[in-house]
């Protein structure tokens, strides 16, 4: 018969934190939230850590270039979705790599010859307000000049005229030369009061533009996830069926992390694609796999000098049924428990310490928390970024109220026959393993994360914590009753507050 195990099958919504003694000198915003997304061997450093614990799912309605730069300004990373093709992907890649700590390659650009229309229609489209107008019409084009919502007048100007005769041409623009660093490009749009500085190679090509709002953006998020040469970090992901030929392409694309995707990562053939990657680039690349949900399957993927971080988590996100349709998976507090108890005994043995990201099973900010307390080093999210302006998919106004389509890469619509078909032979799903629906749009990523954040740094002070290793350490949970969640809400009152509804909005509903 089949092993029966003790115990049943447990929730995040299950626990609560035990408040531990909070320091005077502690405060929220001095809190470390810093965590190592590679593995530590034993009396090193990590090779790679993120600044926040936050990582996107790699979902075609969740992680697309634009959230994955979002991301990355706020300290987090974005894992760019492999059911494309092996090109688009290294190109999504290649675009956050391009954001070189507020160098930025133009990709809205012009030629004399181009008539107002066109690149009012240009503006209007890219919402980028100021275009180079080069010899070819491309970013890396010759400079000619510089072209602004500012120098016509939309209902006075004959819209036919050419951009030669409204630009201001070359020999009246500020720019700077290749090579110039941050501090002295944004010096010099400072010193000349500009809004845009182009940046030129010794022969007048374009190379790259700084803007003041990216000087001023940045200094808003100091905690910005730079690699080495000051460019935002990004991560992608890869599959068991083509790792040989998309791997190259991802890493030749800029790549600072990569990881498998899978439902189900206890298999060979992901072991087979950790070993060949190994093989081919040894310990220096950052390889994610999963995802599993037991002890057993962490053994597997981490031994032999594996994955640097396992994922946990198997049918628990929002828009998954893979335990519906197959009976297959874990309640998510239950699996990352057993991962985690493995992983410290794994510490304990070989004195190398694994990152687990705690993915799928996330309700609210509450169980975030949670999630970190457990033994999580990060957290991956899809619905909550998939709710965000950052995300690819296009607003849709249902009944007054805003919302963006999200469909699980087990759907039909995502055609991710590589992750979920089981008849290989035809690349056709013979079932669906998730659902196609719509969620809130709730604002940027930079907005929701910052109160996502500050919630969890409050709770780690509640906890007496200064960062999330010592938070691990210190936190202590409670098992919860059907009635210890009644009593935790609200009871025998009237509230009218848009604030409650907004946030249960954010989150698909109440937990």
């Amino acid at each position: 018969m089949a092993t029966i195990l003790e115990g049943v099958s447990r929730t995040f919504a299950e626990f609560l934190l035990i408040p531990r003694l909070t320091r005077k000198d502690q405060k929220p915003d001095e809190v470390d939230l810093s965590t190592p997304l590679s593995a530590v061997e034993p009396n090193k450093l990590a090779r790679f850590k993120i600044n926040t614990p936050v990582v996107s799912a790699a979902m075609q309605s969740v992680s697309g270039s634009r959230l994955a730069i979002a991301l990355a300004r706020q300290g987090g990373l974005g894992f760019v979705f492999c059911s494309q093709d092996i090109a688009s992907q290294a190109e999504m890649v290649h675009q956050v790599k391009a954001h070189k700590a507020g160098f930025v390659s133009s990709d809205s650009n012009t030629k004399t010859d181009t008539t107002l229309l066109e690149v009012i229609e240009l503006m209007k489209r890219t919402g980028h307000s100021t275009v180079p107008v080069t010899d070819d019409g491309t970013g890396s084009g010759k400079l000619l000049g510089l072209i602004t919502d500012q120098d016509f007048w939309v209902y006075e100007d004959d819209l036919s005229n050419t951009v030669g005769q409204h630009m201001t041409a070359i020999d009246k623009v500020i720019f700077g030369v290749e090579g110039l660093t941050l501090n002295e490009a944004n010096r010099l749009l400072h010193k000349h009061k500009k809004n845009c500085l182009p940046i030129l190679d010794d022969a007048g090509h374009l190379t790259s533009l700084v803007f003041k709002k990216d000087y001023e953006d940045h200094m808003r998020h100091p905690n910005e996830l730079l690699d080495g040469s000051k460019r935002l970090c990004v991560g992608a992901a890869i599959n068991t069926h083509d790792y040989r030929e998309r791997v190259p392409a991802l890493i030749e694309a800029g790549a600072d992390a990569l990881c498998f995707d899978s439902s189900d990562g206890f298999t060979e053939f992901q072991k087979e694609g950790i070993e060949w990657i190994r093989h081919q680039y040894g310990q220096s690349i950052v390889i994610g796999g999963g995802n599993i949900v037991s002890a057993e399957g962490f053994d597997y993927l981490v031994e032999d000098g594996g994955v640097d971080f396992v994922k946990v988590g198997m049918g628990g996100g929002s828009i998954c049924i893979t335990r519906e349709q197959k009976g297959v998976g874990r309640g998510q507090a239950s699996a990352l428990m057993d991962v985690v108890r493995r992983r410290d005994e794994y510490l304990a043995e070989t004195g190398r310490y694994i990152p687990i990201c705690s993915d799928g099973g996330l309700a609210n900010d509450t169980q975030i928390v949670i999630a970190l307390a457990m033994g999580a080093d990060f957290v991956m999210m899809g619905r909550y970024f998939a709710m965000t302006e950052e995300s690819p998919t296009p607003k849709t106004s249902i009944n007054g109220q805003m919302y963006k389509p999200y469909w699980g890469e087990g759907t039909n619509r995502a055609q991710n026959w590589q992750r979920y078909a089981e008849d290989m032979s035809t690349r056709e799903m013979v079932f669906e393993e998730g659902v196609d629906a719509y969620v809130p749009l709730v604002g940027s990523v930079a907005e929701v994360l910052k109160t996502t954040l500050y919630k969890l740094r409050s709770t780690m002070v509640n906890v007496g914590a200064d960062g999330l290793s010592e938070f691990r350490d210190r936190s202590i949970l409670t098992l919860v009753s059907e009635q210890s969640v009644i009593e935790a809400g609200t009871s025998s009152v009237f509230q009218f507050s848009a604030t409650r509804d907004i946030e249960e909005s954010n989150w698909g509903g109440k937990s």
